[in-house]
């Protein structure tokens, strides 16, 4: 049945490895509002799910969001004590392990035991063989070794755990703002096909997603975009409207803020084309929309539309893709410049033959550098008298790419003068590759975890 009453969604985290005390003062906002509200935690990139596909091939119960006791547990009490959901995307690679971890956590609290559900749908692994072997997708593979294949799935699942009663929703890959969209639709009884609401929830997922982004953090750049007291910045809450419209703000006697500004450039972040924003729920047209201030650090967004959904859904392939070595050292003082730059020019010549090598001068040239070096090249000698060398390189084979470690900590005694603080890395790394899947080879459901023994 519909409910016509706002609904207030807070966001206590914007991707894996965010602040994990943001959730108390979220909260306590949601529960001072005395209307239905729901929490999330946006903890999924593409970089993070190889990531955790890493660690379930290490674990096979592993594979969901490390920081998971640390988000939850400070407030699982307050949030089954006054019914407000908890909806998130930290099951990963994972999603059942995610779930019983819930459980535990709860049974670790002395709480009553919640009704944890378990959406799935998103791993599509098993069509990898079949509807997914385009030969675009196998000349990407180049026959290397698949891991896993995950279609960015929607919000009916989310929808369909809430209205039967989960206190805890939990999702692998679903499109970040579907986490905010499925208690809406849960909340506010709205048809699948109700394209302008969806699209308007849609959208308030969207400001919600990157977390303290909308609040000031990523707006934040001082003497030209200034921000009060970032260092407690609060993150965000959307007030959503049964129209689809929502008011965005933050909790009281949080730092940051939010403005026009702040919820416009979010409004943007990651925007292909405003007035066709495709997510597997709907596709969005943000070209007439308002924005408008209505009270100190509160915006309104209405007037987004709707449009049908696309008939397929964005699925990334993550298979085997060799061996990361990394290497740095640090040069100081007289001439640092030209030390580090010998010292590239040393393992270049040592390295030779076993590929492409980034080499970046941290301090001088790394954030606007390319890997074929020839930026480098082009920056003229200065000065800088606090240079680190950065050398990186990827090989299939892990002994070949475990040279440039022991390369890079031979700089020591071998020269150039005054090298220090080396540090080496290699790991084993996934590639990530896109393609669509036509949305009916995706099913997608949930199911509620039994209790724990």
């Amino acid at each position: 049945m519909a409910d016509t009453r706002l609904l207030h969604v807070g966001s206590a985290a914007g991707f894996s490895g965010d602040r994990v005390d943001a959730a108390d003062a979220v909260v306590d906002a949601l529960i001072h509002t005395g209307e239905p509200a729901c929490l999330i935690f946006e903890t999924l990139a593409e970089r993070t799910l190889a990531l955790a596909q890493l660690a379930r091939l290490q674990d096979p119960e592993g594979g969901f969001e490390p920081l998971l006791d640390d988000l939850v547990r400070p407030v699982l009490a307050r949030c089954l004590a006054h019914r407000i959901p908890i909806v998130s995307n930290f099951g990963a690679a994972n999603p059942q392990g995610a779930g019983m971890r819930i459980l535990a956590i709860a049974k670790s609290l002395g709480l009553r035991e919640p009704r944890v559900a378990v959406v799935h749908g998103d791993d599509v692994s098993r069509l990898v063989t079949d509807q997914l072997m385009t030969p675009a997708l196998q000349a990407a593979l180049a026959g290397r070794a698949v891991i896993s294949a995950n279609a960015y799935i929607g919000a009916q699942a989310i929808a369909d755990a809430l209205r039967a009663g989960a206190d805890v929703v939990v999702t692998g890959r679903v499109a970040d703002p579907s986490l905010v969209l499925g208690p809406a639709l849960a909340h506010h009884g709205w048809r699948m096909d109700d394209w302008d609401r969806i699209a308007g929830a849609t959208m308030a997922g969207h400001l919600l997603e990157c977390g303290a982004q909308v609040t000031g953090g990523y707006y934040a750049d001082p003497g030209v975009k200034d921000v009060p007291d970032l260092a407690r910045v609060g993150y965000p809450i959307a007030a959503i409207e049964s129209d689809g419209s929502c008011t965005i703000y933050k909790p009281e006697g949080t730092g940051g803020m939010v403005d026009e500004h702040t919820v416009k450039e979010q409004l943007l972040y990651e925007v292909h084309d405003p007035a066709a924003y495709l997510t597997p729920d709907v596709v969005t047209d943000i070209t007439h929309a308002q924005v408008k201030q209505v009270g100190p650090d509160r915006v309104r967004l209405s007037g987004v539309r709707g449009h049908g959904r696309p008939d397929t859904l964005k699925v990334n392939v993550c298979f085997e893709s060799g061996w990361l070595a990394e290497g740095e050292i640090s040069y100081a003082g007289v001439r640092a410049e030209q030390r580090a730059r010998l010292a590239a020019d040393i393992l270049t010549r040592r390295l030779h033959g076993i590929g492409a090598l980034r080499i970046d001068l941290i301090g001088v040239s790394s954030v606007l550098a390319d890997d074929q070096g020839h930026w480098l090249q082009e920056v003229p000698q200065g000065a800088a008298t606090d240079v680190r060398l950065r050398v990186a390189t990827r090989h299939a084979d892990r002994a070949t790419a475990q040279r440039l470690t022991r390369e890079v900590n031979a700089l020591y005694t071998c020269g150039p003068a005054g090298g220090g603080g080396v540090r080496t890395a290699l790991r084993p790394t996934l590639g990530t590759v896109s393609c669509p899947l036509r949305r009916e080879h995706v099913p997608t459901g949930y199911s509620m975890l039994e209790t724990v023994a």
